[in-house]
């Protein structure tokens, strides 16, 4: 299947109304308005071709990027292929759920995402505390450094409040999911979330998010999902 195919079915698949939903978080023209869980029978049809993902990516169209992080082979990825996608992530919509997911599941992930992290680049360092959230609901615990964590955490305590707006949901999701996902550090996620208290965001012309990784985190106790891995990523 070539490039030319991929776009005809998935412009066959667009609604109007996802497309002005799409426009109205920050994506840009072209965009065709494709649900993410249409795109499945394609990508069974295809499954990893790193190749098209490229080709799909440099489009430059939303859905075609999006499809491209469906497809991509992540393990033949390098760190040069994953900078390059985030040079063209725009908004977050791509830099969070299209090559953060995309990154981890590479074997490169979490040096990756720290280098992310580490830039002050705002959708940069989305993407990298999006990865972890990805990296920590997916594999088991002993697959984490926890002291790297912790300071992960102590880092976010001291900086959401004054970070970027795309950065700051991020950052708080970083802490819900540690004190979710990762065991070990629950109770100290959970103590810093308190500490954090509520974070707004603001959203351009939209009412600004009040975010509460603290009541988040409760919620999940109540329900006994501490502990919580989920099979897959990508969808």
């Amino acid at each position: 299947m070539d490039l030319l195919t991929v776009s005809h079915e998935l412009e066959t698949l667009s609604k109007e109304r996802l497309k002005k939903m799409y426009i109205g978080n920050g994506a840009h023209e072209p965009v065709f308005g494709c649900a993410t869980g249409a795109m499945k029978p394609l990508s069974k049809q295809i499954k990893k071709n790193q190749p098209l993902a490229e080709e799909l990516y440099a489009t430059g169209n939303y859905d075609l990027m999006y499809f491209a992080g469906v497809i991509a082979d992540a393990e033949a990825m390098t760190e040069a292929d994953f900078d390059r996608w985030m040079n063209q992530a725009y908004f977050y919509m791509l830099s969070d759920f299209v090559v953060a997911v995309t990154l981890s599941e590479s074997p490169i992930a979490q040096s990756v995402a720290d280098k992310w992290i580490a830039s002050g680049e705002e959708l940069r360092v989305s993407a990298g505390y999006s990865c972890y959230c990805w990296l920590l609901g997916r594999l088991k615990d002993d697959q984490f450094d926890t002291e790297k964590l912790s300071l992960l955490l102590d880092e976010v305590a001291k900086g959401i409040h004054a970070a970027p707006e795309r950065a700051k949901a991020s950052m708080n999701n970083f802490v819900y999911t540690v004190g979710l996902s990762y065991k070990p550090l629950h109770d100290r996620a959970l103590k810093i979330a308190n500490e954090i208290g509520e974070v707004t965001v603001l959203r351009g012309k939209k009412k600004p998010q009040i975010l509460d990784a603290y009541a988040s985190i409760q919620k999940e106790v109540e329900r006994g999902r501490v502990g919580f891995k989920r099979r897959y990523v990508r969808c």
